[in-house]
């Protein structure tokens, strides 16, 4: 699976804890959160957009960085 790294504007554990819900619900994603850097990486066949638009519904800026 592609591994893709994004940015998302995160401050404290309740920030993580909402990407960790919504690419949940996504399903087929495998990720780590990194909280102090603001960044998440993801493996997943979902297309980089579709990615970006779940993370975007957490209400934080989110974007892309590049393949990892």
């Amino acid at each position: 699976m592609p591994k893709h790294e994004f940015f998302v504007d995160m401050s404290r554990e309740g920030c993580s804890n909402a990407v960790s819900c919504v690419l949940n619900k996504l399903g087929g994603v495998q990720f780590e959160i990194d909280l102090p850097n603001e960044k998440v990486n993801i493996d997943s066949e979902h297309s980089v957009d579709t990615l970006l638009n779940t993370l975007k519904k957490t209400g934080k800026d989110a974007s892309y960085h590049g393949d990892k």
